[in-house]
């Protein structure tokens, strides 16, 4: 099993990159918050890679931090559920908004991924609530819709930066109500968090 890879990036597509390693173009599969993440093109990357073999093709799914991997490894174990399922269930949101919907029985967010219908959802909460750690994942709010959305990006950020789900989570949890709402003010107040545990 290939477990990482890292080499320059060659190009981006829809679903996937092409990252050169010794000579060699491979070609990873990845979710949207990875491509969107990615970096330029020309440049160094590291992805955790999940190996998916079948009878007559081996395929190769990156992702940014071993947390995305993980929940792309469980998906993939629910029956029913091939790496093109998982890889759109990955790819509908951050990652912590897709567990808190599995770990809170939220079918109906679930249902409205492309490709999952009602009982393919159920089944993912059937199956996986139970193994989700609920621990760290951010509770709901009253938060506005754009704050929300402020914070997820920030999440990801945080996450690039080597920090863990869990860790962004917390440090964002942290701000206090009165933080201001913009990107690089909240980053900074999440980052002196780090600095205080």
């Amino acid at each position: 099993m290939i477990a990482s890879v890292r080499g320059t990036l060659l190009s981006i597509g829809n679903d996937h990159v092409v990252v050169e390693i010794g000579g060699l173009g491979l070609h990873v599969f990845a979710p949207q918050p990875v491509l969107s993440n990615i970096g330029a093109i020309g440049g160094e990357v590291r992805l955790h890679t999940y190996t998916h073999i079948r009878e007559d093709t081996l395929s190769l799914y990156g992702f940014s931090f071993p947390e995305q991997r993980k929940l792309f490894e469980m998906v993939l174990s629910v029956a029913g559920i091939g790496p093109k399922v998982a890889l759109s269930i990955l790819s509908a949101a951050p990652l912590h908004e897709i567990q808190s919907a599995i770990a809170g029985s939220d079918t109906a967010r679930l249902s409205r991924i492309p490709g999952i219908g009602k009982k393919t959802a159920e089944r993912l909460v059937l199956e996986l609530k139970s193994k989700i750690d609920i621990t760290g994942l951010p509770t709901p709010s009253t938060a506005s819709p754009a704050l929300m959305a402020t914070n997820n990006e920030l999440a990801e950020m945080l996450i690039s930066l080597g920090f863990s789900a869990t860790e962004a989570s917390a440090a964002i949890q942290s701000l206090p109500a009165d933080a201001p709402s913009n990107l690089e003010e909240r980053l900074r107040l999440a980052l002196r968090y780090f600095g205080s545990v």
